[in-house]
């Protein structure tokens, strides 16, 4: 008789101890519950015990091996910093191809710097320049001209973002040092600020998810210095009715350090009040950049979609 069989011989004895011959109901009904119990923990003990039975089975190395599915092939960048072979460069140096104007959705309203094309004020068609192209291929915001998002859409993805607070005036400090900020589906903001010796509440510095969870540790570098994030999204998963099922986590990785640990997000970023509650039916663009009135700087940014 094997082990199981042991078991299942228990559990019968136990059915046939409460067999007993027609009585009342009242009488039946009680002893119906405590078969009902008895059984219970019956199955409970079987489950356990087959369990354990089933692990001390594995005898050899290939029984916990296994082969599928099998990971994707993904070709390393030839150096670091670089994008891998699967990535999406949101951001080349060359153009705002891959960004709208997040008030409109229209094609962003840049021009080149003054080393190139001496730094119009309105681009070619008349419109006021929202963001610069510079000599060098990185991005600046415009002060007070509004944000810019990716055309495409994306939900989970590994993001890498490069940017700097350019040199400004000491008398500038907290949040008015290169206060810009990097949105999750419109909604989670990562924040982008020089927080080199530059005070400011803590859930508001750099890499803090802002409002809401401060970073581990102040990674941020001096003015004039690029500084590198690499985002992990896990975008939050709702019910067909709507309603959440698990909230959104993000990870930063901030010059090398990590700073956000699969942060649980409690809601949208508000800049006034508490988080609120997360609606589905929001936008799903990665990587919208922020201006706030002050001077921030961007120089490569691309998204890894994971399999």
């Amino acid at each position: 008789m094997n082990k199981y069989s042991i078991v299942f011989l228990n559990f019968s004895l136990v059915k046939n101890n409460f067999y007993q011959p027609p009585e009342s109901n009242r009488r039946r009904k009680l002893n119906n519950k405590i078969f009902m119990k008895k059984t219970l923990l019956a199955l409970l003990v079987f489950t356990a015990f087959s369990t354990i039975h089933a692990q001390t089975d594995l005898t050899k190395p290939e029984d916990t091996e296994f082969y599928e599915p099998v990971p994707p092939i993904v070709t390393p960048a030839a150096k670091i910093g670089d994008a891998p072979s699967d990535a999406i460069l949101l951001f080349n140096g060359k153009n705002f191809d891959n960004f709208v104007e997040d008030v409109d959705g229209s094609a962003v309203k840049w021009t080149m710097d003054k080393s190139r094309v001496l730094g119009r004020e309105y681009t070619a068609e008349g419109k006021p320049v929202r963001w610069t192209l510079n000599s060098d291929g990185f991005m600046t915001v415009k002060k007070g001209t509004g944000d810019i998002k990716t055309k495409k859409l994306f939900g989970d993805c590994q993001l890498h973002v490069e940017w700097r607070s350019p040199m400004e005036s000491d008398t500038l400090t907290g949040q008015r040092k290169g206060n810009s900020g990097i949105f999750l589906q419109e909604r989670y903001e990562v924040q982008v600020l020089n927080s080199y010796q530059n005070k400011t509440y803590t859930n508001g510095q750099a890499a803090s998810i802002y409002k809401q969870s401060p970073p581990m540790a102040n990674a941020c570098r001096p003015m004039g210095e690029w500084n590198t994030y690499d985002i992990i999204f896990t975008a939050p998963r709702f019910r067909k009715n709507g309603s959440l099922e698990t909230a959104g986590k993000v990870t930063v990785i901030h010059n090398g350090i990590v700073v956000q640990n699969a942060t649980v997000l409690q809601g949208s970023t508000e800049y006034i009040g508490a988080p609120k509650r997360y609606a589905r039916e929001r936008g799903n663009q990665v990587a919208k950049s922020r201006q706030r009135g002050q001077l921030s700087q961007y120089l490569d940014s691309g998204v890894v979609i994971p399999p």
